[in-house]
């Protein structure tokens, strides 16, 4: 099984479907010093995933419109590229972390910066 990468030396693919809440997510974390990649939902994700290797931490958003949500794509990276850090968020659910898949992490929506770069960090 390949080996989790450090989130400083991977890219972070952000999945969000609202354009504003995406654009402010990939600003915060770019100012935090990540390089990052951007799918407007889990369809558009996943085809990023076959395309780069490069890709570290998976931060997104549970709701989005497509043939899966953020937890199936959770679910299926964690299957078919167990090398990613998963970090899932959402205003409308509640997760407990342990119901992230792969030991990934749950951040309620509103969130501030430093709750998702923690996460990022001590994702498994």
């Amino acid at each position: 099984m390949p080996k989790k990468r450090s989130p400083e030396t991977s890219r972070v693919l952000v999945v969000e479907d609202d354009d504003l809440v995406r654009l402010c997510a990939v600003e915060m974390l770019e100012d935090a010093g990540f390089t990052v990649v951007e799918a407007r939902h889990a369809d558009e994700a996943w085809f990023v995933l076959h395309e780069r290797t490069d890709i570290g931490v998976q931060f997104t958003d549970v709701d989005m419109p497509g043939t899966m949500d953020g937890l199936a794509l959770a679910e299926r990276v964690n299957e078919n590229r167990p090398d990613i850090r998963l970090v899932l968020t959402s205003g409308r659910h509640r997760f407990k972390d342990r119901e992230v898949p792969d030991h990934g992490l749950f951040v309620p929506k509103p969130y501030e910066a430093c709750q998702v770069i923690e996460a990022i960090h001590n994702a498994v």
